[in-house]
């Protein structure tokens, strides 16, 4: 992974009328009660978001979709070890750094949870259920498929929606890591990134 940023995130005092309007989006496409107050102002300060903000069309297409996986058919716990899970796997420091952080913010997952997902399937933490969880997004990231026998222990648990949801949610953290790390993101101020011996 590059140490320095390739693409660096534009300073918020730098954007414009195009690129705050772009990210009208997330609140035109959030549910409610998320959305900012009327009139709000106030620019996001994300290394992430400042990389989005050069690219205001990109902003437009690629934002409503990023927030229905936010708040799509899955739980927030399994939506959050879906993403740990994958961002462990494919060394995406930052946006594994961001979910532990929301993840114990918002008490989606516990802390023994939170380090068996750097263990895998195996873990003795796991239910059965979260077992095939684990074990799902292992054989997407790791093989590019879901054997059928984990398949069927999904199906058992999701219905078909979730499963759509379920699936695009590993798809599309799975290309974060590489674009992200591609691109040269770094982490912000304050962020907990991998342990040292996961440095890749």
């Amino acid at each position: 992974m590059t140490t320095t940023p390739r693409v660096p995130p534009r300073p918020t005092d730098n954007w414009d009328e195009e690129v705050d309007d772009a990210f009208s989006v997330l609140a035109a496409h959030a549910p409610a009660g998320m959305a900012p107050p009327p009139g709000a102002t106030s620019r996001p300060q994300s290394n992430i978001l400042g990389i989005y903000a050069w690219h205001p069309n990109f902003i437009k297409g690629w934002m409503p979709f990023s927030n229905h996986l936010r708040h799509s058919t899955l739980s927030d716990a399994v939506r959050e070890m879906v993403i740990i899970r994958t961002t462990w796997l494919g060394h995406g420091e930052y946006e594994w750094a961001q979910h532990v952080r929301m993840s114990r913010a918002g008490g989606y997952l516990t802390d023994a949870q939170i380090d068996a997902l750097s263990v895998g399937p195996d873990s003795p933490v796991w239910t059965a259920e979260e077992a095939a969880i684990v074990r799902a997004v292992d054989g997407f990231c790791l093989d590019k498929r879901i054997d059928d026998g984990t398949w069927a222990e999904l199906g058992a648990q999701f219905d078909r929606q979730q499963l759509i949801d379920f699936v695009f949610t590993i798809g599309t953290y799975d290309m974060h890591c590489t674009a992200f790390n591609a691109l040269g993101l770094q982490l912000e101020p304050g962020m907990t990134g991998f342990p040292p011996e996961h440095s890749p």
